[in-house]
């Protein structure tokens, strides 16, 4: 049984309020939207293509979304269960909490 995960690089769409989740070949296997202004995003919704629900390609989506909203000095506001969700289970990010 083959349990690989893929390999999920995050990347900003400021034309789409979107971070995406891009796999190693290009496809685009999911999004977290969002609202930014005035230093503060507002995560609206996340979504990871069906097929690939339960790969880790949510958690991937949510860390690098976080992760860059940090590097950029930014806070947020998870309205999006699942990065709410996301943030309660790691505290190292609840820093980022507006």
């Amino acid at each position: 049984m083959n349990d690989t995960r893929p390999t999920v690089n995050v990347r900003s769409d400021p034309a789409r309020n979107a971070y995406l989740a891009l796999l190693d070949d290009g496809t685009e296997a999911g999004g977290a939207y969002f609202r930014r202004h005035d230093g503060i995003v507002t995560f609206t919704h996340t979504e990871v293509s069906p097929e690939l629900e339960g790969q880790g390609v949510g958690s991937a989506l949510a860390r690098g979304a976080l992760d860059d909203v940090r590097s950029l000095g930014e806070k947020i506001v998870p309205r999006c269960p699942f990065i709410k969700a996301y943030v309660d289970e790691h505290p190292e990010y609840q820093d980022l909490l507006a």
